[in-house]
């Protein structure tokens, strides 16, 4: 399968310390990956070279197929989508959820004077809708609760038919139902046949959603296992990724994990 993200002997460093530390990593069109690892593993810093927000201090990195360093990444990023809770701060509290959702179209946060053709706005209501957020297109972006401000944060990176879908941290902070809620929708988008490559940073296992293929661990930095689920996430992988002796359950396709 065509490979949309290529990391080859990459490291970034900061102050004089390995953030990511010499990874090589691959990630092609029909693969759902999962990065795990505690605070400061460098799973953002993964992310954030993903989406060509940072270059890394050396090695290459390769986002469908294109070099970083040698490629405008401003006509790469449209291809790309990305949810985080720090794009979430930029979104105008007052700003309409349909209008959060339409601007992805020129890459903006925040409508201004730009001029959206009908089958934008089509397009927009039809993703609001496969995300149960189509009864808050006139709600105000600030009105709503943590797990709808999430569920509008994946509608507009996906509003554009992204090649490469990049989540960090979807479901950190949500209640029960609200993170349910989400994962059950994550898990019908990763199934999808038409569904592009995803990558999704978590800290915890029960939060991998059902449809999930590949898992890399990381732990300061470099990489401790990596490679199918089935294969890579085991209790002992765990046990030294996160530095505690962990135990790993497996039923009906979510994992759940407890110290030993």
């Amino acid at each position: 399968m065509p490979q949309v993200l290529e990391f080859s002997d990459v490291v970034v460093r900061r102050n004089g310390r390995d953030i990511v530390s010499h990874l090589d990593w691959t990630v092609s069109d029909d693969e759902r990956w999962v990065v795990l690892g505690p605070n400061g593993a460098g799973k953002t810093t993964v992310l954030q070279l993903a989406d060509t927000l940072l270059h890394p201090t050396s090695g290459a990195v390769t986002i469908l197929g294109e070099r970083l360093g040698r490629t405008d990444v401003f006509e790469l990023r449209p291809r790309i989508g990305f949810a985080s809770s720090a794009m979430a701060r930029r979104v105008p509290p007052e700003e309409s959820v349909l209008d959060v959702v339409l601007t992805a179209a020129y890459s903006v946060m925040g409508r201004w004077r730009e001029d959206y053709d009908d089958i934008d706005e089509r397009r927009a209501l039809r993703v609001l809708a496969e995300w149960k957020l189509d009864h808050l297109a006139d709600r105000t972006f600030g009105t709503l609760s943590d797990g709808e401000q999430k569920r509008v944060q994946i509608a507009r990176a996906v509003m554009t038919d992204p090649e490469l879908l990049l989540l960090d941290e979807p479901t950190a902070s949500l209640d029960l139902g609200a993170r349910e809620e989400l994962l059950g929708l994550l898990s019908g988008y990763a199934q999808a046949p038409t569904t592009p490559a995803m990558v999704m940073v978590t800290h915890h296992v029960e939060e991998i959603p059902v449809g999930f293929t590949h898992v890399l661990l990381l732990r300061d930095g470099e990489v401790v296992a990596s490679g199918p689920l089935d294969e890579a996430l085991t209790a002992e992988n765990l046990t030294a990724t996160f530095g505690l002796e962990i135990t790993l359950t497996h039923e009906a396709g979510r994992y759940a994990a407890r110290a030993v």
